[in-house]
């Protein structure tokens, strides 16, 4: 009786969406993440991974051959071996092209090759207006960094538009790529090469096409943004040569790699792009002679977390490499952006000067930080114009509308400008000591944040980041080692608990206030029950079955007063299924023990 109501109400708001669900089902599938395939922007081309052992995954005949056999053609294969299938037309429904690769058994999954676009609203002579760096309200307080360290010897990929020339960026700038494979949005008359030059991403009203609701892609006539050159500055600008503004890891190296042109940057270039940054192999470029330890990423779309995100930034952090991921700019649910909402990403929201959520961020559980990242205007102003100059974000800049001119500096607004804080935040833990793995800058960036001191609706992490505090914590706490458990658990349908596990080796009790973060993927919630299980077999319970919450998913952060434990042991996330009809996985989930 539960179930038919409640497949009733499905049907009814099915009906509504902008996009309803396929007719029939897709043949059973092992599935690492949310289905991608369910979006409402134009896109033109797929990402179809084949399953391990077929011909298609490792001959490019093959692969060609099904592709075409589907009336469609290969446009090139991804470093990962998935292969970018052309639709021939820009479309928001490839239905029944995805629908034919999904029932086709040598597939193992098939999404959208979505554009992203850079997340911004759109020294020392000006480092008095880097309010952001040093002021006690909410700056980030990262002078008191700086006689600990600067970031020499660690390179931070910058994953954007690319970088145009800029002499408070002289001598930081190490050999990048462009990884933009459409020549046609690219402005340089060819696909890939080595030089990442920004060639500038104006583009006319209209110009991108339309959007799901039939409005021009942009709405208006758009200047080039040059919006890689004013993250770089932020992470890395030279300081202390009596000129423009202050890097926070002013001794670290940049490594620009375009992947943003003209409407945008493909999901299947973006995740070349941080498999080549992280020291990994992409086929038709040279390798990687100066692998970053931090990639920043200021970009991203409304979808769920595709496999080929994932598929990359796993990769990336296997082999060593802190991703930081801007949360987006849409005030809305971080979970619903990508690629923020990826598994073991750090996600960074931003605030504004006086220390509230800036009006634009994005909010929710799977935010692990904020920082700071201006308001040119307050949030009742109008869209586009730019009243308050001084809240914003300082940083490198350019001053041409398209092709590039003289250079500047200019304040921005955004989670764009937020990200980069906690990238050269990361370089700077990085080059005090090598031996950090991504999970423990992560860990240690998140627990010496100072509480928010304004106010965030929503969720805006452990807090805002304070650059001094972390630094100094890695002479006075050992790091944690990581708490992070990204490995999926199926969950039985009515069956008997499931476990995932995280081992600590903290020394001392867990505290009153451990964080318990959980992304778990389940098409009817109500029928779980979650408990953390503590490393003595005591059981704490986050979350009761309800026969009346029949929304998808469980993502939150719970709080749990662990304080009478022992912090070091394995610690289970325990969940078990009780009632019958609708199944799941665990996805992840994290530990903050203190």
């Amino acid at each position: 009786m539960r179930r038919t109501g409640v497949c009733a109400a499905a049907v009814s708001a099915a009906v509504l969406s902008v996009v309803a669900p396929p007719a029939t089902a897709a043949p059973a599938q092992i599935q690492s993440q949310p289905d991608s395939t369910q979006v409402t922007r134009p896109f033109e081309r797929l990402i179809v991974g084949y399953k391990p052992g077929t011909a298609e995954a490792t001959s490019d005949s093959a692969a060609s051959d099904d592709v075409r056999g589907k009336g469609k053609s290969v446009h090139r294969r991804m470093s990962s071996g998935a292969v970018v299938v052309d639709l021939g037309v820009k479309t928001a429904n490839a239905d029944s092209t995805i629908q034919a690769f999904k029932n086709d058994p040598k597939v193992a999954y098939v999404e959208p090759d979505l554009l992203m676009q850079p997340f911004a609203d759109p020294n020392d002579t000006e480092y008095s207006r880097q309010w952001d760096l040093f002021e006690a309200t909410a700056g980030m307080n990262v002078p008191g960094a700086w006689s600990s360290t600067t970031g020499a010897g660690v390179t931070v990929a910058v994953i954007d538009t690319g970088y145009v020339t800029h002499s408070d960026l002289s001598g930081k700038i190490v050999a990048g790529y462009d990884f933009v494979s459409d020549s046609a949005r690219a402005r340089d008359n060819n696909g890939r090469d080595s030089n990442p030059a920004d060639e500038g991403d104006w583009t006319a009203r209209g110009e991108c096409g339309t959007d799901a609701n039939g409005q021009p892609v942009p709405p208006s006539d758009q200047s080039s943004s040059w919006h890689g050159t004013h993250v770089a500055g932020t992470i890395a600008a030279a300081t202390n040569n009596g000129k423009g503004i202050a890097g926070i890891a002013y001794d670290a190296k940049i490594q620009p790699l375009r992947v943003l042109a003209k409407c945008g940057g493909a999901t299947s270039d973006i995740a070349d792009a941080i498999t080549w940054a992280s020291g990994g192999t992409v086929s038709g470029v040279p390798a990687n002679a100066t692998p970053a330890k931090v990639i920043n990423m200021s970009l991203g779309g409304q979808s769920s977390c595709s496999t080929t995100y994932q598929n990359a930034i796993n990769g990336a952090i296997n082999r060593g490499t802190t991703v930081v991921v801007a949360a987006g700019n849409s005030n809305a649910n971080v979970a619903n952006f990508t690629p923020a909402n990826c598994s073991g990403v750090l996600t960074v929201a931003a605030t504004g000067r006086e220390g509230n959520k800036a009006f634009y961020s994005n909010y929710g559980t799977r935010i692990d930080v904020a920082a700071p990242g201006g308001e040119t205007r307050r949030g009742t102003d109008t869209p586009g114009t730019v009243t308050t100059p001084e809240n914003g974000i300082w940083s490198t800049l350019n001053a041409g509308a398209t092709t590039p001119g003289a250079e500047n500096y200019k304040p921005y607004q955004g989670t764009s400008m937020a990200a980069p804080h906690i990238a050269g935040l990361a370089a700077l833990l990085v080059a005090k000591k090598p031996s950090l793995t991504p999970a423990q800058v992560k860990d240690l960036i998140k627990n010496n944040a100072r509480p928010l001191p304004g106010t965030c609706s929503g969720g805006c992490g452990t807090g805002l980041a304070d650059a001094a505090k972390t630094v100094a914590a890695l002479d006075s706490t050992p790091p944690s080692g990581g708490l992070e458990n990204t490995t999926d658990v199926a969950i039985p349908d009515r069956g008997t608990a499931v476990t995932s596990s995280i081992t600590s080796t903290l020394s001392g009790n867990a505290s009153s206030t451990t964080k318990v973060g959980v992304d778990i993927v389940h098409t009817y919630r109500g029928d779980l029950v979650i408990d953390l299980v503590a490393p003595d077999g005591t059981a704490y319970r986050l979350k009761n079955s309800s026969s009346s919450d029949s929304a998808a998913n469980v993502v939150a952060t719970y709080t749990v007063n662990a304080s009478s434990e022992v912090a070091a042991g394995t610690w289970k996330l325990r969940v078990q299924d009780v009632y019958s009809g609708d199944t799941g996985y665990i996805n992840s989930w994290n530990l903050t023990l203190r």
